[in-house]
């Protein structure tokens, strides 16, 4: 493992991933299920932003991790912050891709119910997207990645096996690209307790200087 990488779950990740700008590691972390008292790791999960995001979180300057954690205000301004975001999501445990796009669907239409909104634009951008992924076998250390823009708000989606990429979607619609944010930023609604966690503590250091 070089230095300029940093091993999250066992899988290394870079600590930095240059896009128009260098973006850095802020969050890592995992997704998981409990069966039987068994944890079962799915995916490794790696966040990377632009530094300037800072300049939309002064509202939590010198707050601790615990206020963080438990500030679903905090993650909203940071989904929300117009800067490049990128996700990289590493597979632990092989699955079908269609079932982690029914995953994700589920989490943006939940999303968007829960806000009484229903717009045919945001059924065609969502549909396209979980088309996408019915058509991919998630191997274990295959890597699916988000690019997300600054402005406008909008994404890509690549899907990589053994360092090729096989397979990508444009997303366009910026009510999905925000939701998708969401569904791992989104604070006590996030898929992923553990980057929760981890970027509380990372944000505690970064706004803390």
């Amino acid at each position: 493992m070089s230095s300029k990488e940093v091993l999250i779950d066992g899988i290394p990740f870079p600590a930095e991933i240059t896009r128009t700008k260098p973006l850095a590691l802020v969050g890592q972390g995992i997704t998981s299920v409990e069966i039987h008292f068994l944890q079962i790791k799915y995916n490794a999960i790696g966040i990377y932003m632009d530094k300037d995001v800072t300049q939309y979180l002064k509202n939590w300057e010198g707050k601790k991790r615990t206020e963080l954690e438990e500030d679903d205000l905090f993650f909203t301004a940071l989904f929300l912050a117009p800067v490049e975001k990128v996700f990289r999501i590493v597979v632990i445990k092989e699955i079908k891709g269609s079932q982690y796009g029914v995953q994700l669907e589920s989490a943006v239409r939940n999303q968007f119910a829960a806000l009484d909104h229903d717009e045919e634009e945001e059924e065609e951008a969502l549909e396209k997207v979980t088309k996408f992924f019915q058509s991919l076998y998630l191997k274990k250390g295959s890597v699916i990645t988000f690019n997300f823009a600054a402005l406008p708000s909008t994404a890509e989606i690549t899907f990589d096996t053994e360092g090729k990429c096989e397979s990508k979607i444009q997303v366009e619609n910026a009510n999905v690209v925000e939701m998708i944010q969401k569904w791992y930023l989104g604070g006590s609604n996030a898929v992923s307790h553990s980057t929760v966690k981890n970027l509380a503590a990372k944000f505690e250091e970064i706004l803390s200087q």
